[in-house]
């Protein structure tokens, strides 16, 4: 049941990482987003853990946030190592 969690969890973070993204920074195709957004949440939640987050009861805001900080530098790198422009080339 936690790996379909986080699926969902990538899913949502991933869309909000590639929104977040600055300007023309997110032309990557939504497979890619939707991985981000999985990757976020992972790596999110062990720099959550690696600065001294342990949780609170109900949910956890300041972990949500690092999640999506880290999808949209995520969807960043990814569309910096594609290369995919939305610019016509003559």
């Amino acid at each position: 049941m936690e790996i379909i969690g986080v699926i969902i969890a990538g899913i949502i973070i991933g869309l909000l990482g590639k929104f977040v993204a600055p300007g023309n920074r997110d032309n990557i195709p939504l497979w890619l987003t939707i991985l981000c957004g999985i990757g976020g949440v992972i790596i999110g939640w062990y720099v959550y853990v690696a600065f001294g987050g342990n949780g609170s009861p109900g949910i956890d805001w300041v972990r949500w946030i690092v999640a999506i900080v880290v999808a949209a530098v995520l969807v960043v790198i990814a569309s910096a190592v594609t290369g995919r422009s939305r610019t016509n080339r003559v």
